[in-house]
């Protein structure tokens, strides 16, 4: 089994970094294969809903090739977990943007285990935490949680570790992130299908 863990920092060690690197350890404890993706710090364009990847799924036509790479390798993943600094009390541009496009471009990860992670100096945290949410609640993922907010506080990696409760949760994330990949894993083996799948309906509220 493996985790998918993508750094939506410019910063390839910075704070986020450093948090997902204690989630990823403890995964690793549970003998669970992990991978830290960094999105890079050149700009990364947002969705124009153009629709292209519609007749190529898996596949964006715009821009650089950090969102195709990054949907490659988690389609070979178990779980994700996305990690983002907060700018101005949401997540950062650049990690919207590539997210927008991701999950667009990748139709989603249905029933792959899904976690955000959030790394700031102050406030913006549960605001930033809910925006990143929404990207698994749209995508039939199941979310997983830790033992309080999956944040931490800091301006350097340094002081990330000084947050020793932050430290806390993102360990008991991983270790959360393992148990509920092991559980899917022997409901396989036990053969429980998968949910039962609806063809999609769409309401339109103009009438």
């Amino acid at each position: 089994m493996k985790v998918l863990l993508i750094n939506g920092s410019p910063n390839i060690h910075g704070c986020t970094y450093t948090a997902l690197e204690e989630v990823a350890k403890t995964l690793e404890e549970e003998q669970i294969e992990t991978e830290i993706f960094h999105i890079g710090n050149k700009p990364i364009r947002g969705c124009m809903d153009c629709g292209v990847c519609y007749q190529f799924p898996g596949r964006c036509a715009y821009g650089d090739d950090t969102v195709n790479e990054a949907i490659d390798l988690a389609e070979k993943a178990d779980g994700l977990i996305f990690g983002a600094p907060v700018h101005y009390a949401s997540a950062s541009g650049a990690m919207t943007s590539f997210l927008d496009r991701f999950f667009y471009c990748g139709q989603g990860f249905p029933y792959k285990p899904g976690a955000a992670v959030v790394s700031l100096r102050r406030a913006g945290s549960t605001a930033s935490l809910d925006q990143l949410n929404k990207y698994f609640t749209i995508s039939s993922m199941p979310v997983v949680s830790s033992q309080y907010w999956n944040m931490v506080h800091g301006n350097t990696p340094e002081e990330i570790k000084q947050d020793i409760e932050g430290m806390q949760i993102m360990r008991t994330l991983g270790r959360n992130m393992a148990w509920l990949l092991k559980c899917i894993e022997a409901g396989k083996n036990a053969g429980i299908p998968l949910p039962r799948k609806e063809e999609r309906v769409f309401t339109n509220f103009i009438r």
